[in-house]
């Protein structure tokens, strides 16, 4: 079994977030009200899971063991996935700042909707490459033994940042995500 697995599939959990901030953001650059508290889960689980857990398990683990096979930081798949995730915090961080000014009555509708669609496109495309590049790379690569490694170390990133409860909580809330914005439209 391959340690990126696990990653895929978190990428499968993402892409239904995403596919609610898509639509919520779209709502607000029509004029529609969104539900600021539904927002806030959502930035939180970009926040904390998708970045601090989900990127980390990346950028801590699965890209050093690249490094170390030969594969370079730079000017290759690593440094263009780091650079996205540096890109991606940028619209993290714009989004939390638009949701504070959201919450003090200001309007921020139009910042919120641009950082939230800016950032679906980046994951969009980044998730893609990820699953079809870069961890095809990584299973062929990387040998058995450095995927259960990995297993392990990802379940400990997971554990330290999120623990037992937060992960529940995330998947209650991609449930919820995908109830609503995903079958609803189907």
């Amino acid at each position: 079994m391959y340690a990126t697995n696990q990653l895929r599939e978190e990428h499968e959990g993402i892409k239904t977030v995403l596919t609610a901030l898509d639509h919520l953001a779209s709502e607000m650059r029509l004029g529609r009200s969104a539900s600021l508290g539904q927002l806030e889960e959502i930035v939180d689980f970009l926040r904390t899971f998708a970045d601090k857990c989900h990127h980390g398990k990346e950028e801590e683990h699965l890209f050093p063991a690249l490094n170390e096979a030969g594969v370079p930081s730079e000017g290759g798949p690593i440094g263009v996935m780091l650079h996205e995730h540096t890109l991606g915090r940028t619209h993290i961080q714009g989004m939390r700042a638009a949701l504070d000014r959201l919450r003090a009555g200001e309007d921020a509708g139009d910042d919120f909707a641009r950082h939230a669609l800016a950032y679906v496109e980046l994951l969009r495309g980044h998730i893609e490459k990820e699953n079809n590049i870069l961890f095809n790379m990584a299973e062929h690569i990387l040998p058995p033994v450095e995927h259960a490694r990995l297993a392990e170390c990802f379940d400990t990133v997971e554990q330290e940042r999120i623990g037992a409860g937060g992960c529940e909580h995330y998947r209650k809330l991609i449930c919820n995500l995908h109830d609503t914005y995903i079958e609803r439209a189907a």
